[in-house]
C-alpha cells in the first residue's frame, strides 16, 4: 500500500495495491496490520455507505464534536469525488487549511482524515457509491454542519456553485467565521 501525506501532514492519502488479471482485479483496502506497521493505529468500529445520484451532489462540511469526534478512511467504490478535509483544531499551525483529493473507483485512492478535521465530498459522476470507516460511533447531539462555501475558507470544490445539490441541513450549516471549533490541537 502506498501512504503519502497531503498539504496536511495528519491527513493521508492510501492507494492499496491492485493485483489484475483477465477477470479483474484483487485489493486489500485496509489492514490493521500494515498500517500499525505505518505508524497508523486507528482503530474503525463501523463502515458506512452513500451513494449520490447527481454529479455536483455536495455532502459537508461535516463533523462530530467530541467526544464522538471521528476519524474517517474514505474510499469511492463507483464513480469519483473531490474529497475536502480541513483542520479546524483550534491552536493548530495550519487551523483554517484545506486539502482536496479526487477518489475514484479507477484510481483505488482514500483519504484519511483524522479527528479535528472537517470532512465533505462533492460527487463528479453520475451513481457515485462512497463507502468510509469511522472510529467513532454516531452520536446525533454531536453532529455538526459548517457551511461549504464559507468565504473563510475557500474551499475550491472544482465544480460550479449553481450545479450543486445540498441537503437542507448542509444548506442551514453555520458560515466558517460564526462557528467556534470544539476541537483542540494536541502537541503530545
Amino acid at each position: 500500500m502506498d501512504i503519502r501525506a497531503t498539504d496536511l501532514p495528519d491527513v493521508k492519502v492510501l492507494t492499496p495495491r491492485r493485483f489484475g488479471d483477465t477477470r479483474g482485479y484483487f485489493s486489500e483496502t485496509w489492514s490493521a496490520a500494515r498500517m500499525a506497521a505505518a505508524g497508523l493505529s486507528t482503530e474503525f468500529v463501523q463502515d458506512n455507505e452513500s451513494l449520490s445520484a447527481k454529479p455536483g451532489t455536495l455532502r459537508g462540511l461535516h463533523y462530530q464534536a467530541p467526544p464522538f469526534a471521528q476519524a474517517k478512511l474514505v474510499r469511492v467504490a463507483k464513480g469519483a469525488v473531490r474529497d475536502v478535509a480541513v483542520d479546524v483544531r483550534r491552536g493548530s499551525p495550519t487551523y483554517g487549511k484545506w486539502v482536496s483529493e479526487v477518489l475514484s473507483a479507477e484510481n483505488g485512492a482514500q483519504l484519511l482524515v483524522p479527528r479535528g478535521f472537517l470532512h465533505g465530498f462533492v460527487t463528479l459522476e453520475r451513481d457515485t457509491l462512497v463507502i468510509y470507516k469511522v472510529d467513532n460511533g454516531y452520536d446525533a447531539a454531536s453532529d455538526g454542519s459548517v457551511l461549504w462555501n464559507s468565504p473563510g475558507l475557500g474551499v475550491d470544490w472544482g465544480v460550479p456553485a449553481g450545479e450543486v445539490t445540498l441537503s437542507d441541513k448542509d444548506r442551514a450549516a453555520t458560515a466558517f467565521r460564526e462557528w467556534v471549533s470544539p476541537f483542540e490541537f494536541a502537541t503530545a
